[in-house]
């Protein structure tokens, strides 16, 4: 046998210090960067808040908007348009005047409107200024002939 065998082998690396940066002592030398506190505005995304809609409508207008527009007269007219992608549409008043905005939270009934449906509806104003108005509790009257109607299910009904 030969002596080189049996012979321990010796490292060339020094052993490393307690003080070395590479090698912590312990696990609880180590120490987590610290945390400060940055003051931020509140934003619509965080914290709960909501953006409020720029439309009233039936859920978040005012109870006295509410009460005006239900104390109010009815009207008639004739729908225009009116987009359910896009979420709106107009009416044109019997007596000709200025088309009415409408919004699709404002329909009552089971159908969506299409153009040539006899419409009935009230007016209430919208904020912030009150100097525009929009229709509100429309109902479809009579529906207009030969055209295609859907239901908000999604149903096409001819009428």
């Amino acid at each position: 046998m030969s002596s080189e065998a049996s012979s321990p082998v010796k490292s060339t690396t020094p052993p490393l210090s307690p003080l070395s940066p590479v090698s912590p002592v312990s696990p609880n030398s180590l120490r987590l960067p610290v945390y400060r506190h940055r003051d931020r505005s509140p934003s619509p995304m965080r914290g709960g808040y909501l953006i409020p809609s720029p439309l009233p409508t039936r859920r978040n207008r005012t109870c006295s908007a509410a009460e005006r527009a239900a104390e109010g007269p009815v009207f008639t007219g004739v729908c225009k348009c009116f987009s359910r992608s896009k979420g709106h549409g107009f009416i044109t008043p019997s007596d000709r005047g200025n088309d009415v905005f409408v919004h699709i939270s404002d329909i009552e009934g089971e159908y969506v409107p299409v153009e040539g449906d006899e419409v009935s509806y009230k007016i209430c104003s919208i904020p912030p200024k009150h100097e525009k108005i929009q229709a509100v509790e429309v109902t479809i009257t009579h529906l207009a002939p030969g055209t295609k109607h859907e239901t908000w299910s999604g149903a096409v009904v001819e009428s």
